[in-house]
Parts: C-alpha cells; sequence; structure tokens
C-alpha cells in the first residue's frame, strides 16, 4: 500500500495542460491550497491536502496523505512532503524535496537532492534496495520531485510537443522508484465535488514503470493498463484537479476536492 499512497499524491495532479500562450492569459495566484476526501463504497479511506506559496523568485509547498478508514487495514500511512526550488515565470525548478511518513517505526526521511537538474537520493537510513535495477543517473536527468509536479502543472504549460490539454508523457523519481506518466485528453465531463459543479476536461494517467522497483513490487501489465481518471477545471489561472477515480486492490477508489482556496484567506 506504500505505492499506492505515492500515487495518490502523484498521479492524480500529474497532468499535461499547455494555457493559453498569449499576454492575456490570467497570472497564477501566489498562494493556493486544496484538500480532497478518498472513499471506497462511500467509507472514507483517505485525506490528501497540498498548500503552495510562491515568491518572486522562490517556492515553497507542502502535500500530506493520511489513511483512514477501510486503508488502514492494510497500511497505516501519515505521509508529509514537502518541496523548495526556484520559480522564473511560472516555471519551477526544485532544489530539495523531503517526505515521512509519520506512521512508520523507521523514520525515514527520504530526500531528493537536485544538483544540475538531476534528481539526486537522499535517503536516512538508507532503504535496503534501491530497485532491481536502481534508477542511474541518467534516467534520473530531467526528472520532476512529485510535489513540484503538482505546481507546475497547475502554474503553466509543460513542453511537450502536443498542444492539446491532458496529453504527452512527464518523467518522476520518488526518491526510489522512476517511471513516467502518460496522459490522453478523452474530452469534457459533467462533474459534481464538494467544492465544485459543472463541466470538466477528463483525462486518464498511465503509469509507466522505469526502474528503482524491488521484485514483486514493480507495476503488472494488467495494473499499468487501468488508467487514473482525473477531471479538471480552471480557476484564476490554475487548472485545479477536482476528482479522481482510481482501481486498486481494495476496489474504486474515487478522490474528491472538498475545498479549494486560491489566494489569500
Amino acid at each position: 500500500m506504500r505505492r499506492l499512497a505515492a500515487a495518490l499524491i502523484a498521479a492524480p495532479f500529474a497532468l499535461v495542460w499547455p494555457a493559453a500562450a498569449d499576454d492575456a492569459a490570467p497570472s497564477a495566484p501566489d498562494q493556493f491550497f486544496m484538500e480532497y476526501t478518498g472513499s471506497v463504497y462511500f467509507l472514507q479511506v483517505a485525506d490528501i491536502s497540498i498548500t503552495a506559496r510562491m515568491e518572486e523568485a522562490t517556492y515553497s509547498a507542502a502535500a500530506t496523505f493520511q489513511s483512514a478508514g477501510l486503508l488502514r487495514w492494510f497500511d497505516d500511512t501519515d505521509i508529509q512532503a514537502s518541496s523548495v526550488g526556484y520559480r522564473t515565470g511560472e516555471s519551477l525548478t526544485p532544489w530539495r524535496y523531503e517526505h515521512i511518513n509519520y506512521a512508520s517505526e523507521k523514520g525515514r526521511v527520504v530526500g531528493i537532492d537536485f544538483p544540475e537538474g538531476t534528481a539526486t537520493p537522499d535517503i536516512n537510513p538508507p532503504f535496503g534496495s534501491m530497485g532491481e535495477p536502481p534508477a542511474s543517473e541518467a534516467e534520473r536527468a530531467g526528472a520532476l520531485d512529485p510535489v513540484t509536479v503538482i505546481l507546475n502543472l497547475m502554474l503553466g504549460p509543460i513542453d511537450t510537443g502536443d498542444e492539446e490539454v491532458c496529453s504527452g508523457r512527464l518523467p518522476i523519481f520518488d526518491g526510489k522508484a522512476r517511471y513516467d506518466l502518460r496522459f490522453e485528453n478523452v474530452g469534457m465531463d459533467d462533474v459534481r465535488t464538494r467544492a465544485y459543479r459543472g463541466q470538466a476536461i477528463r483525462c486518464q494517467a498511465y503509469v509507466e514503470p522505469i526502474s528503482g522497483y524491488d521484485p514483486g513490487d514493480r507495476p503488472t501489465e494488467e495494473e499499468t493498463a487501468r488508467p487514473v481518471n482525473i477531471w479538471l477545471v480552471e480557476m484564476q489561472g490554475l487548472h485545479v484537479p477536482v476528482r479522481f477515480r482510481a482501481s486498486t486492490q481494495i476496489g474504486n477508489i474515487s478522490i474528491e476536492a472538498r475545498r479549494i482556496g486560491i489566494g489569500p484567506q
């Protein structure tokens, strides 16, 4: 279930949505936050939150994932993650990422540094294995941490060579696993959550594992063939995910936005 927790943090937000490339496009706000609740068959299983602050030349952000209810039967999870880095316009470049699972007795800090744009693990205490094979330096070059992926994609376009919203792929390194997320746009859809009702772009995200997985831990072909469905809404210069749905070993998990705050609160 640790892989599920990581996927729930990264996958629902890791989308490619180019913004309009003109001067009339709304500028992104300096502060924003989102809160989400996950459920299986109407039973609450997880709480997720993301907060961010944008300065002129830097950024800082935090994300939390807490398992609840049914999900605690499989794995207690209380992940707190953070990322800080540099800002050039609406482009973000990380220099340090960390996360820790406070529900684990190991107290392990999973850190990533980014010297010369290469995601470099800094794990304390170290993992017993970095996967077979571990992610190479070439595979980690240009990869982003999960939190920076969220912010980069909410703030502005990513150069994927495709103008369609929710398309292309992104490289991600979470401290051990290196994988791509590939996206497909399946059109507009009606969506209703506690925080939003109306039209949204429905996207499908596919995990494509590359390296850094232990035997038995790597997603199967059946698992990678099942997409995560995500619904996106443009709000005040941001593209906000308001719902996502994923098929897991405990059933179909639905994550929905319950509170969205943009600008000073």
